[in-house]
């Protein structure tokens, strides 16, 4: 595989950006972020979307190719608007994480609300219902992403307390009472990951670990810019990093990640591996979702590489 514009690990399709806001079929502010993940060959996004008003709701998207997609005209899911949920929600909800465990889809995604952010869960079996499952986490955190399979025999999720700028993880044996928190990786001062973190998609699980692609913030005199880079996770205890991309994996360059309504920002909810090739699909600049494909073993390989070898 051709190396990335300016040496980026990540590759971007040459179709990019795929969705934007004239693709979808109603009127609306803009879109944010999406999961992915494939069902009997068919890619499901669940894309956020802006609507006129302010808030956010995530829909459904499907496609055969993995890069033109079919959008609903219906919301997926919406915000509460009855019940003790509804000021959790009041906000909306946005960047939905899709993992597939124990033969059911999760979906980790953020509600915002009146009281501040809080990450919540929900799961479908076939993306034509959704249960919604409870909030896992406190005001004020974000950024739920589950692990697609269970660890020492309990549920582990990564979070991103909103109020910090790290990333943990926390367990749970009936994905309803959840504890035992610990932290897994902090910003580097002097790193582009050096102002914040938190984690992107679900981590895929690999001989070497658990690969975790995740966002880095750090200041510029022009604001913030937002890029991915990965990690590696021990598959035992995800506390443990055992290798982190000292350069970022994807950088905002094209113009579309650079103008949007949050500029110089990539920010992946779903990443998809197929025959060795991690497929990233991320939002650019919270205007327009992409899609990005590098070798599994080629981001391994840069997690464990120094800077100095660049």
């Amino acid at each position: 595989m051709e190396q990335g514009i300016l040496g980026d690990v990540v590759v971007r399709s040459p179709a990019n950006p795929l969705v934007g806001i004239n693709d979808i079929p109603f009127a609306c502010s803009d879109i944010w972020n999406a999961g992915v993940t494939c069902v009997d060959g068919v890619c499901i996004m669940l894309i956020t979307i802006e609507l006129l008003e302010g808030r956010h709701a995530i829909y459904r998207a499907r496609s055969e190719d993995g890069e033109t997609f079919a959008i609903d005209g219906t919301p997926f899911m919406v915000p509460a608007t009855e019940g003790p949920r509804a000021r959790c929600e009041s906000a909306g909800i946005r960047d939905p994480r899709v993992t597939f465990l124990e033969g059911c889809y999760y979906i980790g995604y953020l509600a915002e609300g009146d009281d501040g952010l809080r990450v919540a869960l929900a799961r479908t079996k076939d993306f034509q219902s959704v249960e919604w499952l409870g909030y896992p986490t406190q005001v004020d955190e974000k950024n739920g992403t589950l692990f697609p399979a269970r660890i020492g025999g309990r549920y582990a999720l990564l979070t991103r307390p909103n109020a910090g700028a790290s990333i943990w993880v926390i367990y749970s044996d009936d994905l309803e009472f959840w504890g035992s928190p610990a932290p897994v990786m902090t910003p580097r001062a002097g790193y582009w990951d050096s102002d914040r973190i938190g984690p992107g998609p679900p981590p895929i699980e690999t001989e070497q670990g658990w690969l975790l692609l995740y966002y880095g913030q750090k200041s510029t005199s022009a604001g913030p810019l937002v890029r991915l880079g990965a990690a590696l996770l021990d598959r035992e205890d995800p506390a443990r990093v055992l290798a982190r991309s000292n350069i970022p994996i994807l950088s905002p360059r094209e113009r579309y990640e650079r103008i949007g309504d949050v500029p110089n920002v990539v920010f992946s909810c779903g990443a998809l591996l197929s025959d060795g090739i991690v497929t990233v699909y991320y939002g650019a600049s919270d205007s327009v979702i992409c899609r990005g494909s590098a070798p599994l073993e080629e981001i391994i390989g840069h997690c464990f590489r120094s800077a100095r070898e660049f």
